[in-house]
């Protein structure tokens, strides 16, 4: 309780030789001194002369960071340990000097067929300062839990056939992948079972109240329209909450 960190120092992805300064600020009763430590692989050391509330980088490779933060009565606490992700190479289009940190992707996930039972790995990558936070999506649907660079089902069903897509945010904004298609089952391919879904509740349950929300992201001579994914995800909502039953299509 003698020291208290009042600003964390933040993870960033960063392409490499880019500057920046990690920041972090304490106080506490006494004159408080700081001091830098970085971990490469499981190597972890003291960085020389890192002495100062603020530590100027200029990025070489992926690596942790902290500080530890010490008062004259040799109470220490320690920072969060935050990553600062390299990426070896730029985007094409992006001047390092004209950005401002807001997401930028440079690497979309890959169209996959998996069979039924294998494991299902999707990946993509952002820049971004602070880095990026992930969200994925299949038609047009979040999927709670995969909030990673890498989506990864261990055993694949047909039912998670579908077109998938992240998006990366941070406080600059956010920027989506390309949309790829995920191909679940041996032999031929079976269409996504929101497919199925919709044939059921419009010839078993047409009496109902149905809604068929299709988002449409990609088109051949305009650029990619990123809004209407956001949109139907919002409609779906609201509209479950108002007692349909929805089918959510991508594309």
């Amino acid at each position: 309780t003698a020291i208290a960190i009042t600003e964390q120092p933040v993870s960033v992805s960063v392409p490499v030789g880019y500057s920046f300064t990690l920041r972090c600020r304490a106080q506490g009763r006494t004159s408080l001194q700081y001091q830098w430590f970085c971990q490469y692989q499981s190597d972890c050391r003291l960085i020389p002369g890192a002495t100062n509330q603020d530590l100027p980088i200029i990025a070489e490779q992926t690596q942790l960071y902290t500080c530890r933060v010490n008062d004259l009565h040799r109470n220490a606490v320690f920072s969060d340990w935050v990553k600062v992700e390299v990426h070896q190479c730029v985007a094409r289009g992006l001047p390092p000097r004209l950005w401002q940190g807001e997401p930028v992707i440079v690497l979309n996930p890959s169209e996959q067929r998996v069979e039924v039972g294998q494991p299902l790995q999707l990946q993509c990558a952002a820049m971004g300062v602070p880095a990026p936070r992930y969200q994925w999506y299949r038609n047009g649907n979040l999927l709670e839990q995969q909030k990673r660079k890498k989506l990864w089902i261990t055993h694949a069903k047909v039912s998670d056939s579908g077109t998938y897509l992240c998006c990366a945010s941070n406080s600059h904004g956010e920027r989506w992948t390309h949309a790829v298609d995920v191909h679940i089952g041996g032999g031929e391919i079976l269409p996504p079972a929101e497919h199925f879904q919709l044939f059921h509740l419009v010839f078993v349950l047409a009496t109902g109240k149905i809604a068929l929300l299709v988002g449409n992201n990609r088109y051949q001579h305009h650029p990619n329209l990123m809004a209407p994914v956001r949109d139907v995800f919002e409609l779906s909502r609201l509209l479950k909450h108002l007692g349909f039953q929805v089918v959510s299509l991508l594309d």
